[in-house]
């Protein structure tokens, strides 16, 4: 792996991008700790992910708005109830025209509502599972939700951590780019051989700067390409 850049570097690339670091700090994302973390519940995360797996690669607005109905059809998702519903019945809710028709999307929730089920057995609920893992090999978890999940792959499962609070980066393609072109990560960004490398990149910067994952990746991506974070 090639020489890191100085972190002190890429923030004041990005500073001077966006009009100085006052105007810099305004744009950072927002994480919360383990115990906040914590106090969600599964139904509120089971929610959280499945409007994050309809978001992927849809207008997030329309989802959004559909909401409501979603929280409705599925009995505020709590992941016993969600687990109780037939295959009729999961058929009648894909095919629901005030919801999103999507087979497969509809599918995750009872699938997801699976894997929270299962992990808040394990290790008391499933936001525990999530709040103590550790930030420094977030790409782990990313992975875990991944293969006992469903439609968490890719940035979607990141996307979803962030929303709750949790630290993670992002390898949004600003990222991508910027790890690339300096030669920071030099596989495919699906390969485990990327991900240990963009882990170690991020845990070295925030030893570094003192600032989340979150935030690293957010000045990144505001210091290069078109900012897309």
């Amino acid at each position: 792996m090639a020489t890191l850049e100085k972190f002190s570097d890429i923030f004041d690339r990005a500073a001077e991008r966006k009009g100085g670091a006052k105007a810099l700090g305004l744009l950072m994302p927002q994480t919360l700790d383990a115990d906040e973390i914590g106090q969600f519940t599964d139904a509120q995360l089971l929610s959280a992910m499945s409007k994050q797996v309809f978001q992927s690669g849809f207008v997030w607005r329309v989802v959004e708005n559909k909401w409501p109905a979603y929280e409705d059809a599925f009995f505020n998702f709590e992941p016993f109830k969600v687990l109780m519903l037939s295959p009729d019945q999961i058929q009648e809710r894909a095919t629901d025209a005030t919801l999103i028709r999507h087979q497969k999307k509809t599918q995750s929730i009872v699938d997801n509502a699976y894997m929270v089920q299962q992990l808040a057995a394990e290790h008391g609920s499933f936001a525990e599972f999530i709040a103590n893992w550790p930030e420094d090999d977030i790409t782990g978890l990313w992975q875990v939700l991944k293969k006992k999940g469903s439609r968490l792959g890719g940035n979607t499962g990141p996307y979803f951590l962030r929303t709750v609070g949790k630290d993670t980066f992002l390898l949004t393609n600003d990222v991508q780019s910027y790890l690339k072109a300096n030669k920071v990560v030099d596989a495919g960004f699906t390969s485990q051989t990327a991900l240990r490398q963009a882990q170690a990149a991020f845990n070295h910067w925030q030893q570094e700067s003192g600032l989340s994952q979150a935030q690293i990746s957010r000045i990144i991506s505001l210091g290069v390409g078109d900012n897309r974070v």
